[in-house]
C-alpha cells in the first residue's frame, strides 16, 4: 500500500506455498484479498508477488497477463515487486544452498530474470494512478554461494551477467515503460555477506570492471554514461533480518549505501533470531529451529570478533560440548515480527524498528516488503493463528514503527 511518505509496503507471498502459476494465482485469491481487507479494504494494495522460473515463463502468455491485469483491477491489487530470488521449488522440501541455483555465473538466472523484468513492466504500465506505482524492484540472488565465487575471475562473471540484466531493463526504460531495478540481497555464506561487501561488489564489478565494460560494449555508450546507466537499474534489496544477523547497526548500511550513491531499491522487513548469554539449555532449546527445509546461518559474537556458521544444525553440533558458547548468537531464521520474545530468545526487533523509523522520518527506498517466508516451519507455538491474520499483524507492525496509523483490530493477538 502506499505510505505518506510515497513509498510502498507488502509482504512477500513467499510465505505462501506454491511454485506453479496456478498455485500461486490461488494464493492471490485466497490469501492476498484476505489480507487487504483487513489492513486496507478501502485503497489499493500492493502485492509482493514470488514467482519461480516455471510460472514466470508460464506469465509469457500475452492470454495468462491480461487475465492476471483484470484480476488486479477487479480487487483493488497492484504489483510493484517481485521476489526473483529462488528459481524453483521453495517449501516443502529441503532447499538449503540450492536455492542460489542458478546464481548469477548461469545463463539461466539472467532469462529467469528477464522473463520476470517483462511481466513487471506490463503490470506496473497498468497500476491504477492512485496507487502512485511509478518504480518496480527486482531482488534476486547475492552473486552466488559463497564456495561458488572463491576468486575475481568468479565475481567478474557475475557482475558481467549483472550488468546485462541491467541492460534489459534499461532497454525498457528507453522504450518508455517504468523504472525498474535489480535489487541484490545480501546474505550471510554467500559472495557478497554484508552491506558493505556488497557496495564493494557492486562498485568493483558491476559500475566498473567487467560489468561496465559489457554495458558499454553491447550499447556503444561511453564508460561515464554506462555506470550512470547501471547505478539507475543496479541496487541492492536491504534485508534487516540478515543485517542485523551480521551485527551491523540500524542505519550502518544505508549511510554506506548512500555515501557510495548505491540505490537500495527495498527494504525486506524482517527480523531474525537472537540467542544472548548462550548456554547449553538454551541450545537445546534452539535446536527446534534447526529444521531441514532452508539454510539457517549463525553469526556468533565473541567480544569484536564474529564467527560464521553456514548452518544452525552445523554450529549447534559443534557447540553441544564447548564451555566458551561467545557473548551471543544471531540466526537467519525469519520469525514473526510480532514476536519480539521467544523466550528463551529474542528477535532481532530492537535492529529492525530503529531502521523502519529511519525510512519513516528519511526515507530511503521507494519499497519495503515483509518478509516472513518460514511461516511453514516455525515452531508450533509461533504459528497457531491463520496465516492471512499473521501476515497482517506484521503489517500493522511495521505500520506502527513507521509511524503511520494500523487498522485498530490489528493491535490486539
Amino acid at each position: 500500500m502506499r505510505l505518506g511518505t510515497a513509498a510502498h509496503l507488502t509482504y512477500c507471498t513467499n510465505i505462501h506455498p506454491g511454485e506453479s502459476w496456478s498455485e500461486v494465482r490461488a494464493n492471490l485469491e485466497r490469501h492476498v484479498r484476505a489480507v487487504k481487507q483487513r489492513i486496507c479494504p478501502d485503497r489499493p494494495f500492493g502485492v509482493g508477488l514470488r514467482l519461480s522460473a516455471a510460472a514466470a515463463h508460464d506469465l509469457q502468455d500475452p492470454a495468462e497477463r491480461e487475465r492476471l491485469r483484470a484480476f488486479l483491477a477487479d480487487n483493488g491489487l497492484y504489483v510493484f515487486t517481485v521476489n526473483a530470488f529462488p528459481y524453483g521449488p521453495f517449501h516443502g522440501q529441503p532447499v538449503k544452498e540450492a536455492v542460489y541455483r542458478p546464481d548469477w555465473r548461469e545463463p539461466e538466472r539472467r532469462s529467469y530474470t528477464r522473463e520476470v523484468a517483462a511481466l513487471l513492466s506490463e503490470l506496473l504500465a497498468s497500476a491504477p494512478t492512485e496507487a502512485g506505482a511509478t518504480t518496480g524492484s527486482i531482488s534476486t540472488v547475492p552473486g552466488s554461494f559463497r564456495d561458488r565465487c572463491p576468486s575475481d575471475r568468479e565475481r567478474d562473471e557475475m557482475g558481467r551477467a549483472m550488468a546485462l540484466a541491467a541492460l534489459d531493463l534499461f532497454r525498457q526504460r528507453e522504450a518508455g515503460r517504468p523504472l525498474i531495478g535489480l535489487a541484490l540481497e545480501p546474505e550471510p555464506a554467500c559472495a557478497f555477506e554484508t552491506t558493505r561487501e556488497a557496495a564493494t561488489f557492486i562498485e568493483r564489478h558491476v559500475y566498473a570492471g567487467a560489468g561496465r565494460a559489457a554495458f558499454m560494449e553491447a550499447t556503444g555508450l561511453t564508460a561515464g554514461a554506462a555506470e550512470s546507466a547501471l547505478r539507475l537499474h543496479v541496487g541492492v534489496c536491504l534485508d534487516a533480518c540478515h543485517a542485523a544477523v551480521e551485527f551491523e547497526t540500524p542505519t550502518e548500511g544505508v549511510d554506506l549505501l548512500a555515501a557510495a550513491g548505491i540505490p537500495i531499491w527495498k527494504l525486506q522487513v524482517s527480523a531474525g533470531l537472537s540467542v544472548q548469554a548462550p548456554d547449553r539449555d538454551k541450545l537445546q532449546a534452539l535446536a527446534r529451529f534447526a529444521e531441514g527445509v532452508y539454510l539457517h546461518q549463525v553469526v556468533i559474537r565473541r567480544g569484536s570478533r564474529l564467527e560464521r556458521w553456514v548452518d544452525l544444525p552445523e554450529a549447534l553440533a559443534h557447540y553441544q560440548d564447548v564451555a566458551d558458547r561467545g557473548d551471543e548468537w544471531r540466526v537467519h531464521f525469519h520469525v514473526p515480527l510480532f514476536h519480539s520474545a521467544l523466550p528463551p530468545f529474542v528477535s532481532t526487533s530492537d535492529f529492525l524498528v530503529p531502521l523502519l523509523a529511519r525510512a519513516a522520518a528519511r526515507p530511503f527506498t521507494p519499497h519495503l516488503e515483509v518478509e516472513t517466508y518460514t511461516w511453514d516451519v516455525l515452531p508450533e507455538e509461533y504459528r497457531r493463528q491463520p496465516v492471512d491474520v499473521a501476515v497482517a499483524r506484521e503489517l500493522g507492525f511495521a505500520l506502527s514503527a513507521l509511524g503511520e496509523s494500523p487498522p485498530l483490530p490489528l493491535a490486539t493477538p
